[in-house]
Order: C-alpha cells, then sequence, then structure tokens
C-alpha cells in the first residue's frame, strides 16, 4: 500500500509539471464596463454616419459684337451727284448655366478592416436595401481617426480621409428619373 501511495504521489508531481497557468486578464483587449465601446482593433465595428450635402454652380456668359461701315461720294458739278452706302454688322450673345445640388443622409455599420502603424483605422462596409422593388446599395470606405470616434462609436462620414462613398439604386423610380436614350445620345453628341 506504500508503494502505492509512493506512485500516486509521483504521478502527481510529473503531471503537475507539465501544466502551465495562462493569465485571464490581457491588457490589451481589457475595457471595463464604465469604458467607451469604441472601434480600435481589427474585426471591431463603428458606425458611419453619411450626411452630405453639395452644391455647385456654374454661370457661363459671353457676346460679341462687330459693326464695320463704308460710305462713299462721287460728285462732278450739277450733272453728276451719286452717293452710296455699305454696311455690314453681326452680333453674337451666349449665355449658360448650369446648377447642381445633392443630398445624402444615411447610416451605416462599416468593419475595421486595418490598423496603421500611427493608430488610424481602415473601415470599408456596405449596406443593400430592398423597399418596394427599389433596391439600394451603399458603400463606405476609407480611414479615420481614432479619436474621431464618438462615444456612442459612430464617426461622420466628413471625417473620414480618403473616403469612397458609392451610392446606386435600382428600381421602377430610378429608371423614371434617368434620361431617355434619346435624350442621351443628343448630350453624348453636345447637341443638347
Amino acid at each position: 500500500m506504500m508503494i502505492r501511495r509512493i506512485a500516486v504521489g509521483a504521478l502527481l508531481v510529473l503531471m503537475s509539471s507539465n501544466v502551465a497557468a495562462d493569465d485571464l486578464y490581457n491588457g490589451s483587449s481589457f475595457s471595463s464596463l464604465s469604458a467607451d465601446q469604441r472601434a480600435g482593433q481589427v474585426g471591431d465595428i463603428v458606425t458611419v454616419i453619411v450626411s452630405e450635402n453639395n452644391t455647385a454652380s456654374n454661370r457661363v456668359g459671353s457676346g460679341s459684337r462687330k459693326r464695320q461701315s463704308l460710305n462713299g461720294q462721287i460728285s462732278a458739278g450739277d450733272s453728276l451727284n451719286e452717293t452710296g452706302g455699305l454696311s455690314f454688322g453681326g452680333e453674337y450673345s451666349g449665355e449658360g448655366t448650369n446648377s447642381r445640388n445633392d443630398r445624402m443622409l444615411a447610416r451605416l455599420s462599416v468593419t475595421v478592416t486595418e490598423v496603421l502603424p500611427n493608430g488610424d483605422l481602415l473601415i470599408s462596409g456596405t449596406q443593400n436595401l430592398n423597399i418596394n422593388g427599389e433596391t439600394t446599395h451603399i458603400k463606405v470606405s476609407g480611414r479615420i481617426r481614432p479619436y474621431d470616434i464618438d462615444g456612442q462609436n459612430a464617426v461622420l462620414s466628413s471625417r473620414i480621409a480618403d473616403a469612397v462613398i458609392d451610392y446606386n439604386g435600382k428600381g421602377f423610380a430610378t429608371r423614371g428619373a434617368r434620361p431617355g436614350i434619346i435624350t442621351r445620345i443628343f448630350n453624348w453628341l453636345g447637341l443638347s
């Protein structure tokens, strides 16, 4: 019985030497319950608030005016008195106006794809909506600074560097808003 106790004790000593303890606390990924839950690592999600207002306007005007005139008179005594005149003229006036107003408001979640050496975050994400036969596709990508992320884990689109914001739609209403084929041909030829 004594040999058996010694064998079990030796076995326990051997087994305990192969077991390594791991620390449950990892300081690099730890955040307390009272901390802001902001994105900061690859795979984290951040909300992007796309709020874009663009207004552009262009006005071009040109004009020209040219007048030429030629007058002459021949007279010889009382019997010959001839006068004649010739004048040329032309006038051109042209004007063009182009204006555009765009407004986009959307909210979507994107994923952190890379953390750069300076701490900036590369983000990318898409959102697809299908409502009553209208399909809307929004894609956002770019680079953000961690301190531009607010306490709600959201960032404004105006704070995204190298931003690419792609907004496309397909469906009945979108087709109805596009110009017809004849109008597009005239625009391509520069006739409209």
